[in-house]
């Protein structure tokens, strides 16, 4: 294999591409560069599948080494564990625009690896990786009908307005409201993923034409390298139905099939089909058991394909009778939302509880507020940051009504969740209007198509049951798109259920809220969609998802007015940055004293933000009151409540706070003449003092001889005096 270079500007940085040096004993390996970010994709072809499989055994895995960015991995294993959440829906990313550009029939087993080999943490490696794997299976021998590409558009503010990025920085992001990762081919976009601050529709649409121009650039670049570097295609086996099995096939079950798909009720329905199913492969595919091995071998063969054949017809009448007779499997037309429930408050413990019924899909949500400790870190590739916003997307078997086996959640779980929690944090508030963490579990109880967008209805009004005081309310809608047999007669079909997801030609869902669009996930099944298709698609998404709105403020308008009471307190005060040792005190003595003291926790940002969290307001304001007394700025004229701590012969010594005192000389303890100090004060005495001079060198100098004259002119009579066996001054 020759060594192959393939370097352009691209989005303003150098973008290489580069293969036959590395991983050469792989069916094709690539090492894609940007900036000082390089991810290296291979491809490995399995052998031909002697069996009859039914799925494409495609495999996409994607890795990120900390050491591509000098960095040793958390925890006591210095070694790289798991995939990670981020890892886990990067692999998605990658799979979703690539697993539909092979050959129908095509099953051989494909992996593709992805690994992180350098990370500039400027440059991130998700969408680079998307490209390089479509880069190495374009040179490889794997049919593949690509090439795609995938990019990253930011909508980032400057002193010029908001601009429009291509791949922009991790900085640069951090002052995007748009976050749209982009996959395409030449004929379109196959993959669209969105996080977006209430973008209208327009926005949206104007960044993904932005991107599309950018793709353009990088599938030039991998034809460069194709024509370099590329192998011929080898397509191997394919394994269809027969046109013999096919004809059997339609004319023993198409008209009843028809029947059949008509009926409304989801059991019943996959009931008549199953057994329509049965009867058919009983009666004209039966397996000869009484005959020679080849026989048997054969007519296994045949009852094999004719599954397949079954499956397919199924395909074609739904979408025949949804494209040409539109007339949807649940008998809704087009646009018509099934109908929607939903009750808030319906647990007795936690914070915020949902449960939201939308046809035959039913989320159960829970609310969790939550104080600083409770944000989760990520430690990854980028700088370590936490996060106090989470959303866990839990798809049990019993939602369909399936034994499975339970594991720990899947990517399918991880990717849902993510989905929902990007389209509900753009109507979250600031943490320095609402310092909780939160933490929303969606377990979907009942499943019919559009659980993700189900989280996302419930997740919005479980969060205003339990007090978030969030900015507007957040709905989701998917929409499915089906055609005749002939490509034609397109239409486009709101809140699909399972099996028009199944059948049709994609899941294109859209969040948001009525100012604009949070979130969006594109799956697709055919090649690709154009801007034309988008708007459309937008169009009637978002008459869907003022609709459910609708419906939602129904069940609870606004957010409760306050919290839970199950649910801590918070309070955020904001400290000199200066003083936070002073409040942590020596080895943490003085903020341990406070928690105990006041029974709270408190947890110190080093910007001096200070969050108290208790279950009791009182015993906050308490230990609030303290913090601020200790930390605050000590300014002459204030008055203190202290107590004394020291005597000497020359005055006392009182503290105003942990770890500041003040000295009240003997002359300033009264009115009149004072003999001793003992006289006037004891030690533990709690006494008030006015700051009357704070040197250069930081001494404070008290009164309560001014505290005293100052209560006595209020109330209208004279200050006391001395002790009066003391003589006057």
């Amino acid at each position: 294999m020759n060594h192959v270079i393939v370097s352009r500007q691209f989005a303003g940085r150098t973008l290489t591409i580069e293969t036959g040096k590395v991983a050469k004993l792989a069916g094709a390996a690539v090492m894609l560069t940007y900036g000082g970010t390089t991810v290296l994709a291979a491809v490995v072809r399995g052998k031909p599948r002697n069996e009859l499989p039914d799925f494409l055994g495609l495999t996409i895995d994607y890795r990120e080494k900390t050491s591509a960015a000098g960095k040793f991995p958390g925890g006591f294993k210095k070694r790289e564990g798991p995939p990670s959440e981020k890892e886990t829906l990067t692999m998605r990313m990658i799979d979703r625009p690539i697993r539909p550009l092979f050959p129908d029939g095509y099953y051989d087993e494909v992996l593709v690896q992805c690994f992180v080999m350098s990370h500039d943490q400027e440059n991130d490696s998700d969408v680079l990786a998307g490209t390089a794997a479509s880069a190495a299976l374009a040179i490889s021998d794997v049919p593949f009908e690509g090439p795609i590409a995938t990019v990253r558009v930011g909508r980032v503010y400057t002193d010029n307005g908001p601009q429009l990025v291509c791949n922009p920085t991790t900085s640069q992001m951090e002052f995007s409201d748009l976050d749209l990762v982009l996959s395409g081919h030449k004929d379109g976009l196959n993959m669209i993923e969105v996080g977006a601050a209430e973008l209208p529709e327009a926005d949206v649409l104007a960044a993904m034409k932005f991107g599309q121009d950018h793709i353009a650039e990088l599938l030039a670049m991998i034809g460069e390298l194709q024509a370099k570097a590329g192998v011929p295609k080898i397509v191997g086996d394919i394994f269809l139905p027969t046109p013999e099995i096919t004809e059997k096939v339609r004319v023993a079950a198409e008209a009843k099939m028809v029947e059949a798909r008509k009926i409304k009720g989801k059991q019943d329905r996959n009931e008549a089909v199953d057994k329509l199913r049965k009867e058919v492969l009983d009666t004209h595919f039966t397996v000869k058991t009484d005959g020679t091995y080849g026989q048997y071998a054969e007519s296994n063969k045949a009852r094999m394909l004719a599954k397949d054949a079954f499956k397919r017809l199924e395909e074609k009448v739904t979408r025949r009778l949804i494209a040409v007779s539109k007339i949807r499997a649940d008998g809704r037309g087009p646009t018509q939302i099934r109908p929607i429930t939903g009750e808030v408050g319906i647990f007795a413990r936690t914070h915020g509880s949902a449960l939201f019924q939308r046809g035959e899909t039913q989320s159960l949500i829970s609310v969790t507020l939550g104080t600083g400790k409770d944000e989760q870190i990520i430690d990854g590739l980028l700088p370590e940051y936490s996060k106090k916003f989470m959303l866990h997307y839990n798809f049990p078997p019993f939602s369909t009504g399936e034994v499975k086996r339970i594991m720990a959640p899947g990517r399918r779980e991880i990717g849902h969740g993510a989905l929902a929690e990007r389209s509900l944090l753009a109507i979250l508030p600031s943490p320095t209007e609402f310092p909780y963490t939160i933490r929303v579990v969606s377990d979907i109880t009942e499943s019919n198509g559009s659980s993700s967008m189900a989280s996302v209805c419930g997740g919005c009004l479980a969060l205003m049951d339990a007090g978030v005081p969030i900015k507007a309310t957040c709905a989701g809608i998917s929409v499915g798109r089906f055609t005749d047999d002939d490509g034609n007669n397109e239409v486009f079909v709101t809140d699909i259920i399972g099996e028009e997801d199944f059948f049709g030609d994609m899941d294109f869902k859209v969040s948001g809220t009525r100012q604009g669009i949070t979130g969006i996930q594109l799956d697709l099944k055919t090649r690709g969609l154009v801007m034309s298709q988008v708007e459309k698609i937008f169009q009637q998404a978002k008459q869907g998802r003022l609709e459910i709105i609708e419906i939602m403020e129904r069940i609870i308008a606004k957010p409760r007015p306050e919290i839970s009471v199950n649910a801590p307190r918070l309070v955020t005060i904001k400290i000199n940055s200066e003083k936070i040792g002073k409040l942590i005190g020596p080895g943490g003595k003085n903020i341990r004293g406070l928690q105990e003291r006041y029974g709270v926790q408190i947890d110190v940002e080093d910007d001096g933000t200070v969050t108290i969290a208790s279950p009791n307001g009182e015993t906050i304001a308490l230990a609030r009151s303290e913090i601020e007394a200790l930390c605050e700025e000590i300014k002459v004229g204030t008055i203190y409540t202290g107590k004394v701590v020291s005597t000497k012969d020359f005055g006392a010594f009182i503290e105003l706070a942990p770890g500041t005192d003040g000295m009240c000389h003997i002359s300033e303890l009264a009115d009149g003449y004072v003999k001793s100090v003992g006289d006037v004060v004891k030690i533990g005495d709690v006494v008030k003092v006015k700051v009357i001079l704070v040197d250069d060198q930081g001494r404070i100098k008290l009164s309560r001889k001014a505290v005293m004259r100052d209560e006595a002119a209020a109330s209208g009579a004279p200050a006391p005096a001395a002790p009066a066996s003391q003589p006057n001054a």
